[in-house]
């Protein structure tokens, strides 16, 4: 010691300094991947982006640090997408879409390597849009506004997933959320719609009148029929031995007094009661 100075053992300072380069390389070496995402590895001196390998996984892992790790989300992912298209007619159609992806994590290399990080925007976006068109350019806004909704959103889902075959990613559905249609057009599609109702439902009334109609002639028919066999059935005889049953019900009735005082025209009694 001299001059009041403290000084440092000569071996002491480069311990120090590989000390921070080691801490240096150590924080440039490692890399922690989150939940729901995978890492693709880059080297620097060895072929650059690895392909024939598995992506890095979720997790602490050390890497070279002339290497990079670029990270991506591997979970499935929400895009919605508002455009304008046109109907069959050239009308203009606004569709609000929403498309559920992931990239293919097996292919998060290659995915990396030919299409990038915005690879969203450069392959998925277009996709869509090219298949929306496509399929509404085959529909009149009637069938659009109507009975058509759910057939397009499989159309489209389909004729996108074609599109991103072999394009490193995945695609769960497509919903068609809304169809807007020019104002004009779409009041005249809903007083259209309510005409052809208000027909149907005029059309439905005639149908259950002339059933009512129908079944009440039949039911006449049959009173017809069963009253001219009965007619036709009935001999004086039956009419006789009818009359006297109901004669002898009357008579046994506790509630009345019967007199017998003589004979009808037709031979059966007379019957009086207390009043």
């Amino acid at each position: 010691m001299s001059n009041g100075q403290l000084q440092l053992p000569k071996t002491l300072v480069p311990t120090i300094f590989l000390f921070i380069v080691a801490i240096i390389f150590i924080s440039k070496s490692t890399i922690n991947i989150d939940a729901g995402e995978a890492g693709v590895l880059w080297k620097r001196f060895s072929g650059g982006v690895v392909i024939d390998k598995p992506p890095l996984g979720e997790g602490f892992h050390l890497v070279a640090p002339w290497n990079k790790v670029i990270v991506y989300e591997v979970r499935q992912q929400e895009l919605f997408e508002k455009m304008k298209v046109l109907s069959s007619n050239g009308l203009d159609i606004l569709l609000e879409t929403t498309a559920w992806y992931l990239p293919t994590y097996e292919d998060l290399g290659k995915l990396h390597k030919e299409k990038g990080e915005n690879y969203l925007d450069r392959i998925i976006k277009p996709a869509l849009r090219s298949a929306a068109r496509s399929v509404v350019g085959r529909y009149t806004p009637e069938q659009l506004y109507s009975s058509k909704r759910d057939v397009i959103q499989s159309e489209i889902f389909e004729e996108t997933r074609k599109i991103l075959k072999n394009q490193y990613v995945q695609l769960n559905e497509v919903l068609v959320r809304d169809v807007t249609l020019p104002p004009t057009i779409k009041e005249a599609i809903e007083r259209k719609l309510k005409q052809e109702q208000e027909s149907l439902e005029y059309e439905f009334r005639l149908v259950t009148a002339e059933k009512e109609a129908e079944k009440q002639r039949i039911e006449a028919q049959g009173k017809a029929d069963a009253n001219r066999i009965l007619s036709a059935s009935l001999t004086d005889k039956i009419l006789q031995d009818k009359g006297i049953e109901a004669t002898l019900k009357l008579a046994d009735s506790p509630n009345s007094k019967v007199i017998v005082i003589g004979s009808a025209g037709d031979g059966l009694p007379i019957i009086l009661g207390n009043q």
